[in-house]
């Protein structure tokens, strides 16, 4: 007796998610006639999308902030990987800031093809929402 209630139960919370979504779409669709009809007056209009144009210049900050974390972690592991030590090649004077020179420009160029500035962006744009 009570799989059956649980099954009843099931049943009446996947049907009243059903009308929730369902109601959602109408709203969405009826949102997107009105906009499509000029229903909203044009400040309405042009408040959404300043707000689209903030959202998009916030994004674009986010996107280059996690591209340079994503640089100074390749630069840290870049700097592990690529010695400058050869015992063939005695080291000049200079060849230190050179070598840490290549590895910025390298970092700098590489940040955001890893994946990991795409990872930290997604995860830091569910935290604003």
């Amino acid at each position: 007796m009570n799989v059956s209630l649980q099954n009843g139960i099931n049943a009446y919370e996947n049907l009243k998610g059903d009308a929730l979504m369902q109601n959602l779409k109408n709203r969405q669709a009826a949102q997107s006639v009105q906009a499509l009809r000029g229903g909203q007056d044009s400040k309405s209009a042009q408040g959404a999308s300043s707000l689209q144009m903030l959202q998009a210049k916030e994004d674009k900050k986010l996107r280059e902030q996690t591209d340079n974390f994503e640089a100074l972690f390749l630069q840290i592991v870049l700097k592990d990987a690529i010695k400058n030590d050869n015992p063939l090649y005695p080291k000049q004077p200079g060849s230190d800031i050179y070598h840490s020179m290549y590895i910025e420009n390298l970092a700098q160029n590489l940040s955001g093809s890893f994946g990991y500035s795409e990872l930290l962006f997604n995860y830091l744009k569910g935290l604003q929402q």
